[in-house]
């Protein structure tokens, strides 16, 4: 196992443990299972540096930690040197069944850290896993020959980028391991979408259609069905994302501002949340249904992005924020180390600031059960922040959602979405809002509420 310089922080597809703990063990790998799986590395401290582990401490430990799993998860050992210590890496893959500890705990990966579910959402969870893994299955008429050599030599190259190390065996190993083949060596669905020679040949729902709408409604000039431009993307995933971007690009009005002697562009959307909407809807479409392909809709006032499947897993729109849960974790993990995916799970995080940072209204998410769409609009509602403030925290854009839903926030409100966090703390963070312009305090003491500025 050869390691860069540098390890990548932990998050949601990697742990640490500096040494081999069964119930730590037990919780994050239960975690990885029901989520999006990921890797422990044991042996290595909080702040990513080897810190070195014996091999046989941690198969005892992991006997026992399996021992904790209903039902025990799959683990695929590694072993290496690092910095001349011995690191042991689990690799987990998400799992089919849905996993609890020995005392009945469901846990989830949230982030970098490991969350136990509700009742309501273990029953979400587990009726999400209970539809089936279709990306795994097999694309009938496909054969290895429909795989892209270039594709393929990008993803490992840019693989190993991300990484800092160097990929192991051999390339068919790697294409079985991801999943995007299966071990006899036929493509899955996974595989054709990432590095098909010709995706829709064999899923013809993979593509992406753009339509641009001269007015806020369906309508072309004079009221009459029409539109200004419609265009089909196809190819792998990586090439939709790449060309819907650049179709969106080059339809986005580009105004300009005057910052003392220089003058500044500025888009008519933020483009992290642009592409970050394209990305979701690529990655967590429901693939199965067939007919219908992403839709993204620009109208004069509005993007929409529109993404056939529902929420997936026990993910809801009061949840969005804060939590992630992948219907195609292969295509996910495939395309995060391609680079169109900075974070896993911060995505619609950052997606909400970029917005609000803009002066624009917060993202618009609509949910049926067939269907999810994200909604940018393009007008100003405030002045946009300085480029030099720091970015808001989970908690601040968790009250950003509840004013553009409830109208107002109080602070009694704001405890209530966050339990376990100071008063003061929520005060600061409320304060701060106001500071940056974005709310504006109304009252004084306990009839004190905010509303957007």
């Amino acid at each position: 196992m050869e390691m860069g310089e540098g390890w990548r922080r932990p998050g949601a597809l990697q742990a640490f443990l500096r040494e081999p703990d069964p119930e730590a063990m037990a919780e994050t790998l239960v975690a990885f299972a029901n989520t999006d799986g990921g890797a422990l590395l044991i042996g290595v401290d909080p702040e990513g540096r080897a810190v070195g582990v014996d091999p046989q401490e941690v198969e005892d430990a992991l006997r026992r930690a399996l021992a904790q799993c209903r039902p025990p998860v799959k683990t695929r050992w590694e072993q290496g040197e690092v910095d001349g210590r011995t690191v042991i890496i689990l690799h987990v893959p998400r799992s089919p069944e849905l996993h609890s500890l020995a005392d009945g705990r469901v846990l989830i990966r949230r982030g970098a850290e490991n969350r136990p579910l509700e009742g309501r959402e273990i029953q979400q969870l587990a009726a999400t896993k209970a539809v089936g893994d279709y990306e795994a299955e097999v694309v009938p008429g496909a054969g290895r020959e429909d795989l892209d050599e270039a594709m393929i030599e990008e993803y490992v190259s840019k693989r190993e980028a991300r990484q800092r190390r160097r990929i192991s065996g051999t390339v068919e190993d790697l294409l079985v391991e991801i999943g995007a083949l299966t071990p006899d060596g036929r493509p899955t669905v996974a595989g054709i979408l990432l590095f098909g020679k010709q995706p829709q040949r064999f899923l013809p729902q993979s593509g992406v259609v753009f339509v641009k709408f001269p007015g806020v409604g369906l309508q072309g000039e004079g009221g009459l069905p029409g539109y200004a431009r419609r265009e089909e993307i196809g190819g792998p995933l990586a090439r939709v994302i790449e060309r819907a971007w650049e179709v969106v690009w080059e339809e986005m009005q580009l105004g300009a501002v005057v910052r003392g002697l220089e003058r500044e562009e500025r888009p008519e959307y933020p483009p992290f949340a642009v592409r970050e909407a394209i990305v979701n809807a690529v990655c967590h479409r429901d693939y199965r249904l067939r007919g219908r392909r992403i839709e993204i809709r620009k109208f004069a006032d509005r993007l929409e992005v529109i993404s056939p499947g529902g929420l997936p897993g026990h993910i809801t729109l009061d949840n969005i924020v804060e939590e992630h849960y992948s219907r195609n974790p292969r295509i996910v993990s495939g395309l995060f180390y391609w680079g169109y995916i900075e974070e896993l799970g911060l995505g619609i995080d950052r997606m909400i600031e970029e917005m609000v940072r803009a002066g624009h209204p917060q993202p618009k998410f609509q949910e049926t059960p067939y269907s999810f769409t994200v909604i940018l609009y393009n007008r100003q509602e405030r002045p946009p922040i300085p480029a030099g403030e720091p970015p808001m925290n989970e908690r601040q854009l968790k009250a950003l959602q509840y004013v553009r839903e409830h109208g107002r926030i109080t602070n009694r409100e704001y405890q209530q979405l966050c339990p376990g966090v100071s008063p003061e703390t929520l005060r600061l963070d409320l304060a701060d809002l106001v500071r940056r312009g974005i709310l504006l305090k109304i009252g004084d003491k306990r009839g004190t509420y905010y509303i957007l500025k």
